[in-house]
């Protein structure tokens, strides 16, 4: 058995919710469970599946909503591009979002004033009017998946976030 095998038994034995966590220096294997981005990807799967349920009742899934929620931030119209990178989502699957959307008369495309190689998106009345009823669903939804936080966990939590999003140098989607 090697040391780090040792540790991490040890350490399950006195904590099993720290258990996974990788001891400093063991590098001979990656412990998926204690690796940040791994964690990190594993809660954001649980939080969109937790989520998807209240807008499926709308017959869209979670790029399609994470189209909306992006153009429902601003009065005008974006680009497709804009949403790509605000959502950090691949191209194909936001215009495959789009096209959806589209068809559930959700969002129109528009042409560019400045480029008109360029289409830009806007939610329909349609579509802000599903918009606005989903909101306060996600947000009660997020309330109630982050409950068992406590104030000062979930301002950790955002201050957390928003360091990583920092240091990643993530783009601030204009609110």
């Amino acid at each position: 058995m090697t040391s780090c095998e040792c540790n991490r038994q040890a350490a399950r034995a006195e904590n099993p919710r720290t258990a996974a966590r990788r001891p400093r220096g063991c590098m001979d294997r990656l412990d998926l469970l204690s690796f940040v981005p791994f964690r990190l990807n594993r809660l954001a799967t649980e939080f969109s599946n937790a989520l998807a349920a209240d807008y499926a009742r709308f017959g869209i899934d979670v790029p399609e909503w994470r189209v909306m929620a992006t153009l429902g931030m601003h009065d005008g119209p974006r680009s497709a591009n804009y949403v790509v990178r605000c959502t950090r989502t691949h191209k194909s699957r936001i215009s495959r979002a789009v096209g959806q959307l589209t068809k559930l008369g959700f969002i129109e495309r528009l042409e560019s004033d400045d480029d008109r190689r360029e289409i830009m998106l806007q939610l329909t009345s349609t579509g802000r009017r599903v918009y606005k009823e989903l909101l306060p669903l996600l947000l009660a939804r997020e309330k109630e998946l982050l409950s068992c936080l406590g104030p000062a966990q979930a301002k950790a939590l955002d201050d957390v976030l928003n360091v990583l999003e920092e240091s990643l140098d993530l783009m601030r989607c204009e609110r």
